[in-house]
């Protein structure tokens, strides 16, 4: 099979020096960015049917920006005033500092690890404060990675789904136009059947991020060709380039 385009399902790089353009103009292919999913948010409608009172928290913990902006969004739709005393734990300082999109940063409290970026980092920060009352925002569908680090450090919080990842409308895809298929997340995969209940791979090839992802690609039925990381391809650029190279021969 030679390869001469590829659909990737992530929105395209704005890095004009990114690696997948340099790969499409070296292997002279095509590679089309497409996101197979969006992420809506939940209106003040639905957020009440969780009976949570965002208020009753004393602090918040950020696993990511997107959490953030429907955090913000969500509490000026339900048109509460966020004390100036309100925490902030973040799993990174990159997604604390995300915080100034909102809030004056130099006069809040905002707490996240120096260590690290992993969330028993951050869980290490927040041990240090188990006086405080945590909100933690989530996505409909999230991994039970930071929830169970909470309990397990018997803190006291309350998950809130604030947001939902759900399957974009690709109506205008011919998915068999492309020779290689490119994922990052389960939904992804989960898009890929909803958009396509007809679709059959044949010789198209899978390739995935990250061990959850290939899992689901294996669920579905599907055959996985490649996946990064791994030791010989740290990303999910070298991964194409490589197979590509390996196919078109």
């Amino acid at each position: 099979m030679k390869i001469s385009k590829i659909l990737v399902s992530q929105p395209e790089p704005s890095d004009p020096k990114s690696p997948y353009f340099e790969i499409a103009q070296s292997n002279n292919i095509e590679i089309t960015f497409r996101p197979f999913i969006h992420v809506e948010g939940v209106d003040s409608k639905e957020f009440r049917k969780q009976k949570i009172d965002i208020l009753s928290h004393t602090a918040v913990v950020f696993t990511s920006k997107i959490a953030i902006d429907h955090y913000f969004r969500l509490a000026e739709e339900l048109r509460l005033n966020i004390p100036d005393t309100m925490k902030y734990f973040c799993i990174s300082e990159e997604v604390a500092v995300y915080l100034q999109k909102y809030i004056v940063y130099r006069k809040r409290k905002i707490f996240f690890s120096n260590v690290g970026k992993k969330v028993q980092d951050m869980i290490e920060v927040m041990k240090k404060h188990k006086e405080e009352t945590y909100l933690l925002p989530l996505s409909g569908v999230h991994k039970p990675e930071v929830p169970d680090a909470i309990e397990k450090a018997k803190l006291t919080y309350t998950k809130a789904i604030l947001y939902n990842t759900v399957s974009s409308d690709l109506s205008d895809v011919n998915i068999n136009d492309y020779q290689v298929l490119v994922f990052f997340s389960p939904q992804g995969i989960a898009s890929l059947k909803h958009n396509f209940p007809e679709f059959v791979q044949g010789e198209t090839a899978i390739g995935c991020l990250g061990p959850t992802t290939a899992q689901a690609v294996k669920d579905a039925g599907l055959r996985l060709d490649f996946n990064a990381p791994s030791p010989e391809c740290p990303s999910i650029p070298v991964a194409i380039d490589k197979f590509v190279k390996k196919a078109n021969k």
